[in-house]
């Protein structure tokens, strides 16, 4: 699959999805600093899955009508790096195949599929 992950959501998600042989594009290696908005718009020009802990994508999404391929919104209580990993990797184990085109907000405890 393909994701990328925002810059919030820090290198240890996108080096754990790469050794799962995904294909990787991490903000926070390869474009620091970058604005929301040109993070949302290579997302969908290019067709990644975007994986972030920043609701303000959830805003751009159901506020804005913007399209995306996907979002991954970690809610998280615990924010640190491991705590990222487990959830996507739970996530990918129980929900790959319904990740494209859906806004998935994803806590410790569950899943929900929003409707964008």
């Amino acid at each position: 699959m393909r994701f990328l992950v925002d810059e919030c959501t820090g290198p240890a998600v996108a080096s754990w999805l790469r050794g799962q042989s995904h294909e990787v594009f991490s903000i926070y290696e390869e474009s620091p600093g970058i604005d929301d908005e040109a993070v949302l718009a290579k997302a969908e020009a290019e067709k990644w899955i975007l994986i972030t802990n920043d609701k303000e994508f959830g805003e751009k999404i159901f506020r804005e009508k913007r399209s995306h391929h996907g979002v991954v919104l970690l809610r998280l209580a615990d924010e640190r790096s491991p705590s990222k990993v487990a959830a996507i990797q739970k996530l990918l184990h129980a929900h790959a195949d319904q990740l494209f085109d859906r806004f998935v907000v994803v806590t410790e405890a569950r899943v929900r599929f929003a409707r964008a």
